[in-house]
């Protein structure tokens, strides 16, 4: 009773990052079963697994907020740990997407889209609440330093602009009546997240310039920065053809042609994280934590981007740059998860 307890009290908010790398590595794993079949099992395989991850996990976070009220609103106010709360509902929306693109494939079609229309309501008004509280709170703490910020503050805007990834392939399932304010909903959350990720961009890039790197503990956060990028690439392209039947079919391609431009910043961004990942691997400075798991889901969504990119643009080369880069993520992916059941088993998490 005491080590569950234990568990409940140390649990990081930070945890559900793994919901979203697993569920973004099993959405990738099925846009390249196309041309390699038996990533199709393994794709089911990592949507059950992400379905147990985040029925593991909500139940410790949720209690949490409970017993240990005081613990979780402390973390909610640092100005680091508090931004990885917007990984549960963000969990929610990739676990959405999972049952939309994989989950209507595996089991019946109508619990598949159910599932998917209660996980994307849950994970989008907790995305909401927290892309509001959580900023605002850092402009009225008076101890936020510059030292503070760090690519962990994109968490609440890549909330915002996951949302149309699922939410612009569930509109023709709302009634009709819906549709129409479902889809300005979708492009208002997609708004309000991409121009709160360019704000805190410019920040961030100004604290790596004026200010010492981050420690080692949260240089995988590098890669953070290419979340909102891959993200939004994403829910572009699916927010341009759900908008046809209400804008026309001129919106695809006005919109897919921005989703490239978008894209395009994501190349930049994954030479950068890269090369400063090298950096703190020579420096001997990149302890296992679970920020690790930043590795993991802005790859994986940049990956998914340049796969619909590739096939929208018809290009070879952009899909074997895209798969090459989930193969890197499918193994970044396998070691950071052994390596956390390994730190699970030692209890290295709950210290």
């Amino acid at each position: 009773m005491k080590k569950h307890l234990l568990v409940i009290e140390k649990l990081a908010p930070s945890w559900f990052a793994c919901v979203m790398g697993t569920g973004i590595v099993a959405i990738t794993s099925f846009y390249y079963s196309q041309n390699f079949l038996w990533l199709r099992n393994l794709s089911t395989l990592l949507w059950i697994l992400n379905v147990l991850l985040f029925a593991l996990l909500i139940i410790p976070w949720t209690l949490r907020l409970f017993i240990y009220r005081e613990k979780a609103l402390s973390d909610l106010r640092e100005p680091t740990t508090g931004q990885f709360y917007a990984t549960m509902p963000i969990s929610c929306l990739v676990l959405a997407a999972d049952f939309l693109i994989i989950g209507t494939h595996s089991m019946d079609i109508n619990l598949a889209i159910g599932l998917a229309k209660g996980l994307w309501i849950l994970g989008t008004l907790i995305a909401v609440l927290f892309a509001v509280i959580i900023p605002m709170q850092n402009i009225l703490n008076p101890d936020v330093r510059v030292e503070n910020i760090s690519p962990a503050w994109f968490m609440p805007p890549v909330g915002l602009i996951v949302i149309p990834i699922s939410g612009a392939k569930l509109i023709p399932y709302w009634p009709d009546s819906w549709q129409q304010i479902m889809l300005i909903l979708n492009y208002v959350f997609w708004g309000s997240g991409f121009f709160l990720f360019l704000f805190i961009e410019a920040i961030c890039i100004y604290r790596f310039i004026c200010r010492p790197p981050l420690p080692g503990h949260l240089a995988p956060t590098i890669w953070i920065n290419i979340g909102p990028i891959g993200a939004g690439t994403i829910a572009l392209i699916n927010l341009s053809y759900a908008s046809t039947p209400f804008l026309g079919e001129s919106v695809v391609p006005v919109l897919n042609l921005f989703a490239i431009f978008f894209w395009g910043f994501g190349f930049w961004w994954i030479i950068n994280a890269v090369l400063l990942t090298i950096f703190y691997f020579k420096q001997n400075n990149l302890p296992f934590s679970l920020s690790w798991w930043a590795f993991t889901f802005p790859l994986g969504a940049y990956t998914g981007a340049t796969y619909l990119i590739a096939s929208f643009v018809k290009s070879p080369a952009v899909n074997i740059y895209g798969f090459c880069c989930y193969l890197l993520l499918l193994f970044v992916w396998l070691c950071v998860f052994v390596r956390t059941i390994i730190g699970v088993g030692r209890m290295e998490f709950f210290k």
